[in-house]
């Protein structure tokens, strides 16, 4: 047996054996996005599993309001300099919020899979890397408004000049049962459509009034006939929620239209704006970009890596793509070794049976060990 090997055997079970724990400390603090006293809560927790020795940050959060974003560093004698990046915030309110449960082989509870399961294998590595003389610097970002952002990335000028950037969202496997990693992701966009016509009595004089109910489903039917998942650009266009009229006689002259944008690039989702009236069935529409993703493509600068990892490891490592959005997208720009789908495997995030697989663990730790291994011996 090798020393590299040896490295990512022992840390491995380590790995694994830690964040079964840790996943169910993360999950058991509901944490909803916005919610800052909550992310307070999460954030203590995530500090008290910080690596001894490591430097504790707090960094102003992108999105105003919000709690802090916390930074956990740890520092060696090389060169190396890798960034870890996942968020803390989840979907699910406190309402709907339970206690994580053990089902069989699986963890259930909110943010499991999005993604604190991804969080508690992010800090194995961080331990695991303290062992390793090629480091210079190992940080872990955890932000606490990824689930609900619509301004600029804040955090992306300070980690431009590290070596790479590993992303813990949720892990997959391909249809053959390999390990994959997500490499490439869609832009994707947020837009919502303000209409604004006039109100009238539906009953007595509905002539006199403009409808934005009307208005917004003849855009809603725009948007969604520029969606062309299979051309060039992988462009889908969705309207997601529809809002307007406020009683049930009353022609409404007012609403708003949410639609989700997805494409390769930006400029497609930009395009799909550009098409869009200022006026539509005689009601002003205004456009309100709610949040404004770009993509991710690292195929072929990863696709070496993703070979010696392979070969590290002793089966494939297959490279994939997804069309959710993620904050390895705003690193990818500037970090040319971005990889993300990190986490252990599960399945629902965003829903109340969302879950991990506890077996998949261990296969998720070797696969980052491997990486990290690759990057650490990389020239």
């Amino acid at each position: 047996m090798t020393v590299t090997s040896e490295w990512i055997e022992t840390h491995a079970e380590q790995m694994a054996a830690a964040a079964e724990r840790e996943t169910e400390a993360l999950v058991a603090v509901s944490s909803p996005s916005g919610d800052a006293a909550a992310a307070e809560q999460i954030v203590a927790v995530a500090s008290a599993l910080a690596p001894a020795g490591a430097r504790i940050e707090r960094l102003p959060c992108s999105t105003p309001e919000h709690a802090p974003d916390l930074l956990i560093s740890v520092d060696g004698p090389g060169e190396r300099r890798i960034l870890l990046v996942g968020h803390l915030d989840t979907v699910i309110s406190h309402d709907d919020f339970f206690a994580p449960q053990r089902r069989g082989n699986s963890l259930v509870g909110p943010g499991t899979a999005d993604m604190k399961g991804g969080v508690a294998l992010a800090f194995g590595a961080l331990r695991a890397l303290q062992q390793r003389p090629e480091l210079g610097e190992a940080s872990l970002l955890l932000v606490n408004d990824e689930e609900w952002r619509s301004v600029p990335f804040a955090h992306t000028a300070r980690f431009a000049a590290f070596d790479a950037c590993l992303c813990f969202e949720a892990g997959e496997r391909t249809a053959s049962g390999d390990d994959a990693v997500v490499v490439r992701r869609k832009a994707a966009s947020a837009i919502r459509l303000i209409a604004r016509g006039r109100s009238s009595h539906s009953g007595s004089a509905p002539e006199e009034g403009v409808s934005a109910l009307l208005a917004l489903a003849e855009a809603a039917q725009l948007v969604a006939s520029l969606s062309d998942p299979n051309g060039s650009e992988r462009l889908t266009a969705v309207p997601t929620i529809l809002r307007s009229g406020n009683a049930i006689n009353v022609l409404p002259g007012d609403g708003e239209l949410t639609c989700d944008l997805r494409a390769d690039s930006l400029a497609a989702l930009e395009r799909v704006e550009a098409l869009i009236p200022d006026e539509i069935a005689g009601a002003a529409i205004e456009l309100v970009r709610e949040r404004h993703w770009p993509g991710m493509d690292a195929r072929e600068q990863t696709a070496p890596l993703l070979a010696a990892t392979s070969e590290l490891l002793g089966r494939p490592v297959i490279a994939s793509e997804r069309g959710g959005a993620s904050d390895a997208s705003h690193f990818a720009a500037e970090i040319a070794i971005t990889i993300d789908g990190l986490g252990p495997c599960g399945e629902y995030s965003h829903h109340p049976d969302e879950y991990i697989e506890l077996d998949s663990l261990f296969p998720r730790s070797e696969l980052v060990l491997g990486l990290l291994e690759a990057i650490l011996q990389s020239r």
